[in-house]
């Protein structure tokens, strides 16, 4: 699964940019990924729920809602309520990621886990049993266009164990200096969906940006699920 991130978009043009992920039936993008800060938890400021709103009636891509924000637990649902697909929050941030996760889902939409690069991911393995996805951060959260982060795929690899496993139930998503340089890697990893930026909308074709992305991740998955 590929997820463009519209921190890279032209904001200006965001409905176009938008529509340029999308791509013949069976192509492009398998989710929108939306990344909203709040310049507490992480030091810039990107969009709020009244634009996740209007994003939601210009495509039917499913949203992916990636939030770096205090105090998650109040915020959230909200964003599950508007329609949005998938909403993650940083279990740095959350007060209550179990019961939050149960809101989540109340709400209508997947509940996601998100843990930076520095935060220890065996601490939150039984909190992640109430949660769909685990967004592992391969850079520090707050901007786009950072340089990959390799040593977190150990992180990776530790979830897909135990989803192969039986222990957990949900998607492994990493977003950070996801590339054509980098994303074989990550499959390999056990990464089931990968958040693009820079790499998607710096390209002449985002579409087809995508699709050489999803081409280059194919040996990766073939070696992680051989």
């Amino acid at each position: 699964m590929i997820a463009p991130s519209i921190l890279s978009a032209d904001f200006a043009r965001l409905a176009d940019e938008i529509s340029a992920v999308g791509g013949e039936p069976g192509k492009g993008a398998d989710w929108l990924h939306v990344d909203v800060m709040d310049a507490h938890f992480v030091p810039n400021l990107t969009l709020g729920l009244p634009v996740v709103e209007s994003i939601l009636k210009t495509t039917d891509i499913p949203i992916d809602c990636h939030l770096m924000i205090d105090d998650p637990d109040r915020w959230a649902p909200g964003y599950a309520e508007a329609g949005a697909h998938n909403v993650t929050v940083h279990v740095e941030a959350a007060h209550n990621p179990v019961n939050l996760a149960k809101d989540l889902r109340a709400a209508g939409a997947k509940a996601g886990l998100a843990i930076k690069p520095g935060t220890n991911f065996d601490d939150y393995v039984e909190v992640l049993k109430h949660y769909d996805t685990l967004l592992v951060m391969s850079v520090e959260p707050g901007f786009g266009g950072q340089k990959f982060m390799a040593e977190v795929l150990d992180k990776a690899r530790k979830a897909r164990d135990l989803v192969d496993t039986g222990h957990l139930k949900l998607l492994v998503e990493i977003d950070g200096g996801i590339n054509a340089e980098t994303i074989e890697q990550a499959a390999e990893a056990g990464v089931d969906c990968f958040v693009a930026g820079s790499a998607v909308y710096n390209a002449d074709d985002p579409a087809q940006a995508v699709e050489a992305l999803r081409a280059k991740a194919a040996p990766g998955f073939e070696r992680a699920r051989a």
